[in-house]
């Protein structure tokens, strides 16, 4: 674990550090980065050893992606993409499915994608209304998909879609398509208030023939797999906030203690002391939910509360937190400089990113009415 924690800081230093600001100007998916990201071993981190990768647990992953996230967020999160879509494989996948794909991921030459929102349906996950309609020995798939992170450069497209409405998140299935296939329309990546290395946008299916060796899990599966990805996603994204916070910490102390206002060290005024204490208080809270949530997800716990509330309440603090930190640096803090703003960005982003805070609060409040029996309506 500390060898790939050290890969991790080496490609920030070497790769994010010194192109994220210019990625984020250019509104640029960043994929050439992947390759170096393989080469470090940081693209197949829960992918089994015997399959040739790390075979890492959550608490391990969300460190690396923690240390990623300081220097840029919007990859880490790619990588999160990447690393997760190459696990599901490596735990679910024919053996042909691990061996057409795996090696390539790993070595950052494939990427992939999650297409599981969609246009009308937001974060509610299970109202898939992209269809899979079964001819002879394959399917034909039709719908739109929304929100999908790598989508800009993807090469492999993990596609949930619908097999029998009538049977609701049990109908289902999951599907690997090529984004070349006939019947694949790749929209233009969206505009959005930052994070654009995500290379976030949509998919069309219109009429699309798979062959069934494309499905990677059944209905009955398909959707349970689904949200225990998100599970882990919301973890990592916990950690990644953190990663941007304590980022943003460091930058507003050193530069109050560069700078001066009416006489003294702006570290030296008590408002501002208590101002960035309160700041680093809440993201060592923050850090201790979100691996207290991954050490739940490797003891085989259900994780899906803690991973709620460490998701919801990390990427509060670091919206807040990070407005506190360009607050100290006066005007400063709106320049494109220093990461702030990409990082200020990101926490808002992180309030949507796997399901919204609102989300997050229905998972809380079922848990907290389960042992009544009167869950909330």
């Amino acid at each position: 674990m500390i060898d790939f924690l050290e890969r991790a800081r080496e490609f920030a230093k070497d790769v994010v550090v010194p192109n994220a600001a210019r990625w984020e100007a250019e509104r640029r998916y960043p994929r050439d980065a992947f390759k170096a990201a393989g080469e470090a071993g940081l693209c197949g981190l829960l992918v089994d050893p015997a399959l040739g990768g790390a075979g890492l647990g959550t608490v391990a992953m969300a460190q690396i992606m923690e240390t990623l996230a300081a220097a840029d967020f919007a990859i880490a999160f790619s990588l999160v993409v990447q690393n997760n879509l190459a696990g599901n494989i490596s735990r679910n996948g024919t053996p042909e499915q691990k061996a057409s794909h795996l090696p390539a991921m790993m070595a950052g030459e494939r990427l992939g994608a999650f297409l599981l929102s969609e246009p009308g349906g937001g974060s509610d996950a299970a109202a898939i209304e992209c269809a899979a309609r079964r001819i002879g020995t394959g399917w034909v798939l039709n719908g739109s998909k929304a929100w999908v992170s790598n989508a800009a450069s993807a090469d492999l497209l993990s596609v949930y879609a619908q097999t029998d409405p009538t049977k609701g998140w049990r109908g289902i299935a999951c599907f690997l398509v090529s984004p070349d296939a006939l019947g694949v329309v790749r929209e233009a990546p969206y505009t959005m208030l930052g994070g654009h290395a995500l290379g976030t946008g949509g998919f069309r299916f219109e009429d699309c023939r798979v062959a069934d060796e494309a499905v990677l899990l059944p209905s009955e599966r398909a959707f349970k797999a689904a949200m225990a990805g998100i599970d882990i996603a919301r973890v990592n994204v916990a950690a990644m906030c953190v990663g941007i916070l304590h980022s943003g910490l460091g930058l507003a102390v050193e530069a109050t203690a560069r700078k001066s206002a009416f006489g003294q060290r702006l570290a030296d005024h008590q408002g501002l002391q208590w101002q960035l204490a309160d700041v680093a208080t809440d993201a060592h809270a923050a850090r201790l939910m979100a691996y207290d949530a991954a050490a739940a997800m490797d003891s085989g716990d259900n994780a899906s509360v803690a991973a709620a509330h460490a998701k919801k309440f990390a990427s509060r603090v670091a919206l807040d937190g990070l407005g506190q930190c360009m607050q100290a640096l006066g005007a400063d803090g709106l320049r494109h400089d220093t990461p702030l703003p990409r990082h200020f960005a990101a926490a808002k982003m992180a309030a949507y990113i796997d399901g919204t805070t609102e989300i997050q609060n229905i998972v809380i409040a079922r848990d907290l009415w389960r042992e009544s029996n009167t869950q909330p309506r």
